[in-house]
């Protein structure tokens, strides 16, 4: 499986029609990739709390059409980050809100294969709690596998990270692979690191995590996107500026390394009743 993870890096000088233009053009430059990976909302921005109602989308708007023209012509899977989604038809969620943090997968012939809304929101109370919805279902899409065939793969997003419950869910949907991009501040970037490799080596599966680089809204961002293998081994970790990491996974190693170390056989749940 033939990965390009594109940890695209932007400031507040630049509008989101040219980040839009310059991000579809290096997708379109990917071609050869089975599986190509942008970060967290790296169109209206990941901390740009107070324009993300204007600059909210549909799964069908503007940037998803961008999005998938740049995979159909590159002939690409491509998981496009996330947007601020708004709803086409006015309805909101649960808490009344009609925004969330929604990731995007484009087929190769671009048309819209899977979506998922953020579940885990972070803020604390602020920012994406305070102005979005969470998204209430686990999703795994197929994605190929670069030999003809499919490979199983868990979607999250960014914060998703620190809740291990949510990659045992996806485990046990049959995740062989998790896709995550992410916002992640370079203040913290050490929890990215460590918890990307804890998810691989807990979950016995192949981790993509796309970082964010650049500074945006007064928040330096940690860049540091990688790609961890079940063993805990890192093939590839990109440094704080943008950069294209071009990686190819023997997804094989998930197999083989879960018949040689079979940990997952020994899952236990103990009884809460006492």
């Amino acid at each position: 499986m033939k990965v390009a993870v594109l940890q695209i890096g932007y400031g507040d000088d630049e509008s989101v029609a040219d980040r839009v233009d310059r991000v579809a053009a290096l997708v379109r430059e990917q071609r050869g990739h089975d599986l190509v990976v942008l970060p967290e909302l790296w169109a209206p921005g990941g901390f740009a709390y107070e324009t993300w109602e204007s600059r909210a989308d549909t799964p069908h708007g503007a940037v998803a059409t961008a999005m998938s023209s740049a995979a159909r012509e590159a002939g690409v899977t491509l998981h496009a980050g996330s947007i601020v989604e708004t709803s086409s038809d006015g309805s909101t969620g649960p808490e009344g809100k009609d925004l969330w943090n929604t990731s995007l997968v484009f087929a190769q012939d671009g048309t819209l294969q899977a979506t998922y809304r953020k579940i885990h929101r972070f803020g604390f109370g602020a920012g994406e709690p305070k102005l979005m919805e969470a998204g209430e279902q686990i999703v795994t899409t197929e994605l190929p596998d670069g030999s003809g065939g499919t490979v199983t793969a868990g979607l999250s997003t960014c914060y998703d990270l620190r809740f291990p419950e949510l990659y045992r869910a996806q485990l046990d949907a049959g995740a062989k692979v998790f896709v995550i991009p992410a916002a992640w501040p370079r203040r913290r970037v050490t929890h990215w690191t460590l918890l990307a490799h804890a998810r691989a080596i807990e979950n016995q599966c192949v981790v993509i995590a796309c970082n964010t680089a650049g500074t945006h809204s007064r928040t330096e961002m940690g860049g540091h996107s990688q790609v961890v293998l079940p063993t805990g081994e890192a093939v590839a970790v990109a440094g704080l500026d943008e950069q294209v990491l071009s990686v190819d996974v023997d997804l094989s190693v998930v197999d083989s390394w879960r018949a040689d170390f079979p940990v997952l056989a020994d899952r236990r749940l103990p009884d809460r009743a006492h």
